[in-house]
């Protein structure tokens, strides 16, 4: 009798149970306006729930107004409910479950001006914020960390009460609990700094929190780095402690990605990005510095080839260390690839770009 379960079968993470195992993935989707939810997001996420997903995820939804890093995206606050009811009913009518991705993008913060200095593990300058005059950023205090803990925790429950089935904490790309976790930008010399344990120390205490306080009725997940595929950066063996210390927490799943937005795109994306098309693009807007900027990054980029399940390597090594659900994500584009990626023992399977391109794919797919 074959054991393997089948992509399609039903799943329960923590509080919540799935119609199937096939997860939309977080990305930024560019459909908010002054912080609220559009008519198109709804229809977006309703196109995917009806082409057979078991659950669809909205993309970075700021715990803070300083949290977003575009001006557009949406921050999470009572007056929007309404909004986000809308949208969360869209989808379970079409049958599928709904998570929002909450997190804070700490330092990076590419499209608006923070006032003050950005927050972050470490203080100094701020490469990410140049483009709108970010130029600084500084150290959390203890009141800071206590501060975003409570943004985390009231986006949660407002998230509950908006409909939301799951909560994903957004730890991996470089964003705020990232820039803890990551070498890169952690300097500290405290006890949330130096070794890969303590840099997850904070994180892991904003998840605590979170589960205490909705996961009674919310599934809690995180989103991860497996890797930051870049020199200096957090290697696999950081991702493995990483990932044991969100378990030890109470996640009830981790989505497993990897790659920054800035120093190793390539990484995350499994391919050098069209940068020629970004910059044409951004050139159209207005944004000359930053076409700019992006054409100067290209330059960098090591020249590789797009592979299937691109993180299925790092992703192993996490899959050995802990016993909570994974979710496998990187180069998922075919039904042999769900499939495998179930057979190796992650417990969803989570696609953006193959749904992007079709909302349907998971109905072709059965």
């Amino acid at each position: 009798m074959n054991s393997t379960p089948s992509p399609f079968e039903p799943i329960t993470i923590g509080p919540l149970r799935l119609r199937n195992r096939f997860i939309k993935s977080g990305a930024n989707e560019a459909m908010c306006l002054d912080g609220t939810p559009t008519a198109a997001l709804v229809e977006h996420h309703r196109e995917l729930a009806a082409g057979g997903v078991g659950m669809t995820t909205v993309a970075y939804m700021a715990v803070a107004p300083e949290a977003r890093t575009l001006p557009n995206q949406i921050w999470i606050r009572p007056e929007i409910l309404p909004d986000l009811q809308v949208l969360t009913r869209a989808v379970h009518d079409a049958g599928a479950s709904i998570s929002a991705q909450i997190t804070h993008g700490g330092s990076f913060v590419t499209g608006m001006k923070v006032k003050g200095r950005t927050i972050s593990a470490s203080s100094g300058f701020n490469p990410a914020g140049m483009l709108k005059g970010n130029f600084l950023q500084r150290a959390m205090t203890p009141a800071d960390m206590d501060r975003v803990i409570g943004e985390f925790v009231a986006a949660a429950r407002l998230s509950r009460d908006a409909g939301f089935d799951a909560v994903e904490l957004h730890m991996g790309h470089g964003y705020l609990l990232n820039q803890f976790i990551s070498p890169l930008n952690n300097r500290r010399r405290d006890e949330y700094g130096g070794s890969a344990l303590n840099r997850v120390r904070f994180p892991a205490r904003v998840l605590r929190a979170v589960k205490e306080a909705v996961g009674d009725t919310t599934a809690v997940l995180a989103k991860m780095n497996v890797a930051d595929g870049t020199r200096r950066g957090a290697s696999v063996e950081d991702g493995v402690i990483t990932a044991r210390a969100l378990e030890a927490a109470g996640a009830d799943m981790l989505v497993l990605s990897g790659g920054r937005n800035v120093e190793s795109t390539w990484f995350m994306f499994g391919s050098r990005m069209n940068r020629s098309e970004l910059s044409a693009v951004l050139k159209q807007q207005g944004e000359w510095l930053t076409a700019y900027m992006m054409k100067a990054a290209a330059s960098s980029e090591p020249d590789i080839q797009f592979r299937e399940m691109y993180f299925l390597e790092y992703s192993r090594k996490i899959r050995a260390a802990v016993d909570l659900p994974l979710a496998y994500l990187g180069g998922i584009k075919s039904l042999a690839n769900a499939e495998q990626a179930v057979a190796e023992g992650f417990e969803c399977v989570v696609l953006a770009r193959a749904l992007l391109h079709d909302p349907a794919l998971v109905n072709k797919f059965r």
